[in-house]
């Protein structure tokens, strides 16, 4: 950035943009990630001065003889060659400690990794209560889909609220707890996020045991059915885990609020690692049944919560003077936005299944293979979509409006390039795959023919994914929720016109035109550069200076 020259006459700098580095009296060398508008010089005093530097037309010869004939190397230029050692050294500086790149990896894995953990566990359940027989599988899968419609619905909403509030105030309170570093810092989100969460859950518990019969009769599970009985049974003990649930999900969303989400991902292995060691013991030692089943999920997450909370004690004041009220209107507000987000999203899922259902449990079985894989990868999407979350959060919330571009705009270009090797890999593999599931003939052949639906769709998901982080990070609730409703309204409809005559081939293009039009409507609401999305102008940062 900058060699400058005094012009002695009217006694000020004039500075001209030619090459990245910065003429001071002790170092010639400036990062790039330095905002092209402001320089920092460091005094004898350890204090850093901002100067703004002022742009102007490179000087021809006649005007500057003393810079005639030198042509500084052009960063651009370099920066686009595109030899495939470039792009090489290009990415390893993206993804080289401390680069923005590795950046967001570093809170996407170990947030994919904690992801993956309950439907793995959820596995391990199902294989030991597969051994009690058919009915009370049965039961257990009939339970665990009411139990986590219930989270979806409220929980999730939780979880990303507390994950964008978190980020925006410990953004702004380390700068004000930097000289004191022992201390612990207040974050009224945590406290509004806490209490809610055990008051959510402890509602949940009592809604879930006392009305377990309704919910059944609402799943169109006859009373004289033989998993029945068990169902109910598994679904009034696994109710007494939905407070830890809760308060655990507000813990999580705190620390991914400081981008930490190793510490949820050691307490999540730790939490489903009791549950794999009880289950046996219970389900068959004491002879508890799918009682016992259902008692070892809880302990489990008891000790997830607790965790949690132990360790998030050491970071931050939990036991507050006083509780915000506007803080907690807003998370009342934005949840509810949320949960009527939720709802499309399941609105629309559901309703494909039951398309597909009509075809017969042949079509249905092959369908399904195809909808977990898909739901499956989301996963690696949804831990992406957290990191851009996170990150932009912060820098947002902090005025670093020129960081929050760049997260924005690289988040989004990692998203793509998963998105593409996700569809590369199943196209290539997904035959395999699909063997895993099932060995029958005809299911195998249906589940073959949505590999294009599953393959071809993964792009589209990954920037969908990575759309909803890019909301929340910045408290978009209002338009991710409105945007949601009318995607999954268009896109209802058209699987309902289209599988009648097309049979799957009609939900699959439900389904796509459902991710479709979501990444249309985020890029529309990113071209528009209002509200929030006034970050994306280049000259936001020096409006808000």
């Amino acid at each position: 950035m900058a060699c400058g020259f005094i012009n002695h006459h009217h006694c000020h700098y004039l500075f001209s943009v030619q090459a990245n580095y910065c003429f001071t009296s002790n170092n010639c060398s400036l990062n790039s990630s330095v905002s092209p508008s402001k320089c920092l010089m460091k005094y004898p005093n350890g204090y850093h001065n901002p100067i703004r530097f002022r742009t102007t037309p490179k000087a021809s010869a006649d005007e500057n003889p003393s810079t005639a004939g030198k042509k500084p190397k052009s960063r651009v230029a370099s920066d686009g060659d595109p030899n495939l050692l470039s792009i090489l050294h290009r990415l390893r500086e993206e993804f080289k400690p401390g680069g923005l790149g590795m950046d967001i990896l570093s809170i996407a894995l170990p947030a994919a990794l904690a992801l993956a953990a309950d439907p793995i566990t959820s596995l391990i359940d199902t294989g030991f209560v597969g051994h009690l027989g058919s009915a009370e599988l049965a039961a257990v899968g009939v339970s665990g889909a009411v139990f986590n419609l219930v989270s979806k619905l409220f929980n999730v909403p939780l979880l990303n609220i507390t994950t964008s509030f978190v980020a925006e105030e410990q953004a702004l309170a380390v700068k004000q707890t930097a000289k004191d570093q022992k201390s612990k810092i207040f974050l009224p989100s945590v406290s509004n996020a806490i209490v809610l969460a055990l008051v959510l859950g402890i509602l949940e518990a009592v809604a879930l045991s006392t009305g377990s019969g309704f919910l059944m009769n609402t799943m169109g599970i006859p009373v004289d059915s033989p998993m029945r009985m068990p169902a109910e049974q598994f679904l009034t003990l696994r109710a007494f885990g939905a407070p830890p649930i809760v308060v655990a999900l507000a813990a999580q969303g705190t620390f991914r609020g400081f981008k930490d989400t190793k510490t949820p991902l050691y307490a999540v292995g730790a939490g489903n690692l009791v549950n794999a060691i009880l289950d046996p013991l219970l389900i068959f030692s004491f002879g508890l049944g799918i009682g016992g089943a259902a008692i070892a999920t809880v302990i489990s997450e008891y000790l997830t919560a607790i965790i949690l909370v132990w360790k998030l004690n050491d970071e931050v004041l939990l036991i507050a003077p006083s509780i915000g009220g506007k803080r907690v209107v807003q998370y009342l507000k934005s949840g509810a936005l949320l949960t009527g987000r939720t709802i499309a999203v399941i609105t629309t899922t559901t309703l494909a299944t039951s398309m597909a259902a009509k075809g017969g449990p042949t079509q249905m079985a092959g369908y399904q293979i195809c909808f977990e894989i898909w739901l499956a990868l989301s996963l690696l999407n949804d831990a992406l979509a957290l990191a851009g979350q996170t990150l932009l959060a912060s820098d947002y919330s902090q005025g670093n409006y020129d960081l929050a571009r760049q997260v924005t705009y690289k988040v989004l270009q990692v998203g793509l390039i998963m998105g593409v090797a996700l569809a590369v890999i199943l196209f290539l593999g997904f035959g395999a795959l699909s063997n895993l599931f099932s060995t029958d003939s005809e299911v195998l052949e249906i589940a073959r023919s949505g590999t294009w639906f599953v393959a071809g769709s993964q792009p589209m998901n990954a920037i969908a994914f990575v759309l909803d982080g890019l909301y929340y990070g910045v408290s978009d609730f209002a338009f991710a929720a409105y945007s949601m409703v009318l995607v999954g309204f268009i896109s209802s409809a058209f699987i309902v016109l289209t599988a009648p005559t097309f049979g799957l081939a009609g939900v699959w293009g439900g389904l796509f035109l459902f991710m479709t039009l979501r990444v249309l409507a985020g890029f529309l609401r990113l071209s528009t550069r209002t509200g929030p999305w006034k970050l994306l102008n280049p000259d936001s940062e020096e409006e808000n200076s």
